[in-house]
């Protein structure tokens, strides 16, 4: 056994993947999830596997946290809500899920002389930069709450790592898609083209620019940045080498539901964006996480196509 890994939010989209590749490398895998977007679906090919715990808990109630995190060897802190736009009506959800969680797990960490952390943050941090691609080392200026909760919570693990001596890495994912997926732009097309396969709403002009990385080289990155830590903090971009608009994201759906003549109706607010606090472009310089060895084996294209065959077929 390679030690007991603790990954919060493992019952969700890129966590239960995380699982799926300590488990099968070795580790003793503890999962802690509230289930507000999670799914026991995710991790139900694990059933009968000794070496995966799944505990029903919260991070932000504090007890929940210090319970979790004993005898563990590293914490993979994946959990938070992953929805971006609630960020415009309910920002209290992403201070609560993001930042007092993420509180709570550091306390709880420091107090049981956990060492280890690995943390999944978000491109959005970055808000909208002038121009793409982005380094490590641009600005961090959020436009949305849920992008102002990622970059709060790498600041309290700054802290924690300089004062506590707690190993961090920090990875700023681009849009991961794959199977599981429940949230993002191809989750979203494809159960409005379900609904009404004729007529499609877009939100904001099209020409919204994005970076799209598949799951296994997210997962393959995560690993390589976790192998590889060693400095007290370390941030890296996790994401692909180029980018496309949205509508060349809407035309690969369509046809991979095997769909035509479809009406596309764009509603773009501000600035040709979809809704408060969406950006125009982002996209991520990955020659840091390259450095290490890192090659995505499909671009960005290839891995919508591949996710939306997947999500396509799910139920």
């Amino acid at each position: 056994m390679r030690g007991k890994a603790l990954i919060t939010g493992g019952a969700g989209f890129i966590g239960s993947h995380l699982v799926d590749r300590l488990l099968k490398e070795g580790w003793a895998v503890r999962v802690v999830d509230n289930f507000s977007s999670g799914r026991y679906s995710n991790l139900a090919h694990h059933r009968d596997n000794p070496m995966l715990e799944i505990i029903r808990g919260d991070l932000k109630d504090a007890e929940t946290s210090m319970r979790v995190v004993e005898g563990v060897d590293v914490v993979f802190h994946y959990a938070a809500n992953p929805e971006v736009r609630v960020s415009t009506t309910n920002p209290d959800i992403h201070f609560n899920e993001n930042v007092v969680a993420t509180f709570n797990l550091l306390e709880a960490m420091r107090k049981k002389d956990i060492r280890k952390l690995v943390f999944a943050s978000s491109s959005s941090v970055y808000g909208e930069p002038e121009k793409i691609p982005v380094s490590e080392n641009a600005p961090i200026k959020p436009v949305s709450v849920y992008g102002a909760s990622k970059a709060a919570c790498e600041s309290l693990i700054h802290a924690y790592s300089k004062l506590y001596g707690i190993k961090s890495v920090v990875l700023r994912y681009a849009n991961v898609v794959g199977p599981r997926l429940r949230h993002g732009i191809i989750y979203d097309i494809i159960q409005k083209l379900r609904k009404n396969p004729r007529r499609l709403e877009v939100l904001g002009d099209g020409t919204q620019v994005r970076s799209y990385i598949y799951i296994t080289d997210a997962i393959e990155a995560t690993m390589l940045t976790f192998k590889n830590m060693n400095d007290y903090f370390e941030v890296y971009n996790i994401g692909n080498e180029d980018w496309i608009t949205v509508d060349e994201v809407v035309n690969v759906i369509i046809k991979v539901m095997g769909l035509s003549n479809v009406e596309i109706i764009h509603k773009p607010i501000a600035h040709g964006v979809g809704w408060p606090g969406d950006v125009k472009r982002i996209a991520l310089s990955i020659e840091k996480l390259k450095s290490l060895g890192f090659k995505p084996r499909m671009n960005s294209i290839e891995s919508v196509k591949e996710a939306a065959k997947h999500v396509a077929n799910e139920p």
